[in-house]
């Protein structure tokens, strides 16, 4: 993760590491192939709380051979409706947290990338996985229904029928599937998604952080939104975003020949 480790640290569920502006965080339960109990659920959103100002980006991945397996099912076994509900929505503010961080967040998928373990990934802004990674709902068989908000962010990846068939059927997509069909934008070498997760963040932590708030925050409205609506959205955040005095400082960068002009593989 670079030459200097900023500071470092690991609890009984997350391994954290933060080297320059990009923390990393490890799930950390490889016995139970990083299953998703409450304590470590909780313990996220804790951390997901309070982002250190000097952080610029947050890489998500697991400890051992998985991502994750998903929720795990001890916990369910003793809950009735009511518990189930607040079960589901403290699953829900959580995963909100990760997708409305104020900075980007990158998972790096290998192994079980499955149920609740899916959910987390696509609450990330960006997913790079390794050929191990594999994809999968086996809710359908357990009779239950994904309870992270996997109905609510997964189609919009993959689509309506595709995760409908991964329900129903309990099909199982295999990592290059995955990043044909929008699981993931990346797809590495073995052992390498966490690599080329740190160095994605490495180079979106560099960039202006209005500029990434727009993406994040305003981004996903704007797609959601009506085309008018969405479009004078998108004026309102480009007339402040090109304000701001970073942006004024890197295209004068730009015009005076300091910065790289675009060209394919960069």
């Amino acid at each position: 993760m670079g030459n200097a480790t900023a500071s470092a640290g690991s609890s009984a569920l997350l391994e954290i590491e933060q080297t320059g502006r990009v923390l990393s965080i490890g799930l950390n339960r490889p016995a139970k192939r990083n299953a998703l109990n409450d304590g470590i659920i909780q313990t996220l959103g804790e951390r997901f709380a309070i982002i250190p100002e000097d952080v610029g980006a947050i890489v998500i991945h697991g400890v051992g051979a998985h991502f994750s397996s998903g929720l795990d099912l001890s916990e369910l076994t003793e809950q009735d409706a009511t518990a189930g509900l607040i079960h589901s929505q403290m699953w829900h503010r959580v995963f909100d947290r990760v997708q409305y961080c104020r900075v980007p967040v990158i998972a790096a998928l290998k192994g079980a990338v499955i149920g609740g373990g899916l959910e987390l990934a696509c609450a990330a802004h960006i997913r790079v996985a390794e050929p191990s990674a594999y994809y999968a709902l086996p809710e359908g068989q357990r009779g239950i229904f994904v309870g992270g908000g996997g109905s609510v962010r997964l189609p919009r990846l993959i689509g309506v029928p595709r995760m409908t068939d991964m329900m129903l059927t309990g099909r199982v997509y295999s990592a290059t599937e995955g990043a044909a069909y929008g699981f993931s934008q990346y797809l590495a070498e073995d052992g390498q998604a966490l690599p080329k997760a740190i160095e994605l963040a490495e180079r979106v932590a560099a960039n202006a952080p209005l500029t990434n708030f727009a993406v994040l925050q305003a981004l996903p409205m704007i797609a959601e939104a009506n085309p008018q609506t969405g479009l004078l959205m998108e004026s309102l955040m480009a007339t402040v975003a090109q304000s701001d005095k970073e942006a004024k400082r890197r295209i004068r960068d730009f015009l005076d020949r300091k910065t790289a002009k675009v060209k394919p593989g960069s």
